[in-house]
């Protein structure tokens, strides 16, 4: 076998969590051609009981409390950033620097300055690979979506319905990092609609030429100042002041737009944190001339298939349980047929595609590197100038 894979990881907060749990378990799933080395988790020096407690559950061998320092170790092959939004320049272009390999969390980064002197860092490091990571392409439904289209199954595309909804931003949620415009660039928006921009242009091999109308909205001003953070995504359990304060939130609660792609398909987004009653409603709808295929990540196993080239009595909605070894993309790694996989082993799925192309073979389908990820950040930025000057947003104009 080829030299291990030194992988280093900075942050040890939800994302980390997921991402170590990919590198502990991929060799375990999958045949690799280079076997993984949890060499450091690193961290903010205040969090240091914390990576204590953090490392040994989650398989790494040391801690750091100084990053930069564990990004310049010669023997990190790949750094992992899992950090809030802001601090993905300054996590990416030092490990860049280093000549290490990078794989970055979503969105590429806060602002589309920051996103452009990545993709420029990336340029400039030849000998290094970067991978952003949009594990929800590693979802077997949707990976199968992106054979169909790009199989001809479902012909000329005409429509494309995305909406990646959730409920937990309330007025209860407190002034989290991802209500600090400084901090996590954009709301909803940058969380939510990035994921669903990259697997229109995932699943379609289309990119969106303009978007033609947008809205941004902020329905809770104003939300509690914590002491500590508590839960992972929505503060349930962060320690309170004895005094509450009140800090202003400098995100959108919510974005919706409307976009049209290079080969005429014409697109709508959405995403929310204040859609009462879905919790992670990951949802796509492509409408093609020769069929249509919807996905909703809470049933993720599943593919809804129309096949509109049988005879009109034998058409409708069909469903596709996407747990076949041998049939299905990555379905080969883990379980017999409908033993469901979750969340988790998209993870798992591309941390095993990255091994690949590190090793110098093709990853199941394709993976976004920064150049890739830097489309989408275009699309995130166009559609906030939309809906704040309130006009179209060539994406030309957009550089």
């Amino acid at each position: 076998m080829a030299k291990s894979l030194q992988v280093g990881l900075i942050g040890s907060e939800f994302m980390g969590r997921a991402h170590s749990n990919a590198w502990m378990n991929v060799g375990s799933f999958f045949d690799l051609p280079r076997s993984v080395v949890m060499h450091t988790v690193a961290d903010l020096p205040g969090n240091a009981g914390h990576l204590k407690k953090f490392a040994p559950q989650w398989g790494w061998r040391n801690t750091s409390v100084n990053w930069r320092e564990m990004v310049a170790d010669p023997e990190i092959d790949l750094v992992d950033v899992v950090t809030p939004n802001h601090v993905h320049r300054d996590n990416a272009i030092a490990a860049l620097e280093a000549g290490k390999h990078v794989a970055c969390e979503k969105p590429l980064a806060g602002t589309l300055d920051d996103a452009r002197e990545m993709l420029a860092a990336a340029k400039k490091a030849k000998k290094c690979r970067t991978f952003v990571w949009y594990n929800y392409r590693r979802c077997p439904a949707v990976a199968l979506a992106h054979q169909l289209v790009k199989a001809g199954r479902l012909g000329r595309i005409f429509h494309i319905r995305a909406s990646y909804l959730q409920d937990w931003g309330g007025p209860e949620t407190p002034l989290l990092w991802r209500f600090q415009g400084k901090k996590a660039g954009s709301g909803a928006h940058g969380d939510l609609n990035a994921h669903i921009i990259d697997m229109a242009r995932f699943i379609t091999g289309d990119e969106i030429t303009e978007v033609t109308g947008a809205i941004e909205q902020t329905f809770i001003k104003e939300r509690e100042i914590i002491e500590s953070s508590g839960g992972e995504i929505s503060g349930k359990g962060a320690k309170r002041s004895a005094t509450k304060r009140m800090g202003r939130s400098t995100v959108d609660d919510c974005v919706l737009f409307l976009a049209r792609f290079r080969r005429g398909a014409v697109a709508s987004f959405e995403a929310t944190r204040l859609a009462t009653g879905n919790q992670n409603r990951n949802q796509i709808e492509i409408n093609g001339e020769k069929g249509s295929i919807k996905f909703d990540f809470e049933r993720m196993n599943e593919l809804s298939w129309w096949d509109n080239t049988l005879e009109s009595r034998l058409r409708g909605w069909s469903r596709i349980m996407c747990t076949n070894p041998g049939d299905h993309p990555y379905a080969d790694a883990y379980w017999p047929p409908a033993h469901i996989i979750g969340y988790e082993h998209c993870f798992v799925s591309q941390a095993s595609d990255i091994i690949k192309v590190l090793a110098g073979r093709k990853p199941v389908v394709p993976l976004p590197d920064f150049a890739d990820a830097y489309e989408t950040q275009r699309v995130l930025h166009a559609a906030i100038v939309s809906a704040r000057e309130k006009r179209p947003v060539k994406m030309s104009g957009v550089k």
